[in-house]
């Protein structure tokens, strides 16, 4: 079997993948590999989605001793890629598909956000001619400075998608270089600039461990008091006591959070619902329903530039992992 659909949640694959892409080809889990051990020991390429199993090298070379690529269409691949890598089996993945409704996502809170829809919608039932002088506080979009966390897949696509608008960009990331924000017409600079000067800052930052906590109060305390910070990236960069805090001495501050920290779904009795300046969504900036197809296209097309010996866009290296989330 030159090719076949692993993953241990199955239904995903038909969300995923069409039934055109599919074909004949088996879907298995990882415990029916054994079973069919014959069946799969020729397979030279492997399309997945969530719930790909994480395999040892050793399992690798047991049950997939032909296998030369992955092909996953989901986003992060940290929980399984580096046994494949090490292996020097290919990895590919569909990063950059759900990387364009986590921008548009986040791109259209920014805009909204610079017009100070956010705190105006709160003020607009208690009083009309209140929020109508409140609205004039806000700068809209013309020239406003914007400050994105990281410049990754995500930030990147923020950023294309911002050129139209006509705003400063303003971005902090430790492994953009001074040629590549020339190249995207940004300004490098540091989370405190981003944080004091900022009308809205959006998180893009990688999940990592040394981005766990970064978010902090010293940083939420230099917001500006009536900005809005945006988080379609993980809640764990966020302390949330901390960001809590800020939002409280200066309720005119806003939080806009699709991700939050210790847990998803969020807690019923968690302080987050107490704030009416915290607007909650249950992390849907991501690939859902019709987008999920997306990254099935995304990677069949990656599969057929391979077999055609044509340039490929989407492959995952070990030096990469360092930085992706």
């Amino acid at each position: 079997m030159e090719r076949l659909f692993l993953t241990n949640s199955k239904g995903m694959i038909k969300n995923v993948y069409t039934s055109e892409q599919i074909g004949s080809f088996p879907i298995l889990s990882f415990d029916e590999l054994e079973a069919n051990r014959d069946l799969v020991k020729d397979t030279r390429f492997i399309f997945s989605t969530w719930g790909m199993p994480s395999m040892t090298e050793a399992q690798i070379d047991y049950y997939f001793p032909a296998l030369e690529v992955v092909f996953y269409g989901a986003g992060s691949v940290q929980g399984f890629a580096r046994s494949f890598l090490n292996k020097n089996i290919r990895v590919f993945s569909a990063w950059a598909a759900n990387a364009v409704p986590v921008a548009e996502f986040a791109v259209s809170q920014i805009i909204l956000a610079n017009k100070g829809y956010f705190q105006l919608h709160r003020r607009y039932s208690q009083s009309h001619r209140e929020s109508v002088e409140y609205a004039n506080t806000f700068p809209g979009n013309y020239g406003v400075q914007v400050g994105l966390l990281g410049a990754g897949m995500i930030g990147k696509y923020v950023i294309g998608l911002l050129k139209p608008y006509n705003v400063k960009i303003k971005v902090f990331d430790p492994f953009l270089s001074d040629e590549k924000a020339k190249e995207l017409g940004v300004e490098k600079t540091t989370l405190e600039d981003i944080f004091a000067n900022c009308q809205t800052i959006s998180n893009h930052l990688a999940n990592n461990a040394q981005t766990k906590g970064m978010l902090d109060y010293r940083l939420f305390s230099l917001m500006k008091k009536n900005a809005t910070f945006i988080n379609t990236g993980r809640g764990a960069q966020v302390v949330a006591q901390d960001l809590m805090r800020a939002l409280k001495e200066c309720p005119e501050r806003t939080a806009l959070l699709d991700v939050t920290d210790p847990t998803e779904p969020l807690a019923p009795d968690s302080e987050y619902w107490k704030y009416d300046n915290i607007y909650l969504t249950p992390h849907r900036a991501g690939s859902a329903t019709d987008e999920i197809r997306r990254m099935g296209v995304y990677m069949f097309e990656e599969y057929e530039r391979l077999i055609n010996s044509k340039p490929v866009r989407y492959e995952v290296t070990l030096d990469m992992l360092a930085t992706m989330s």
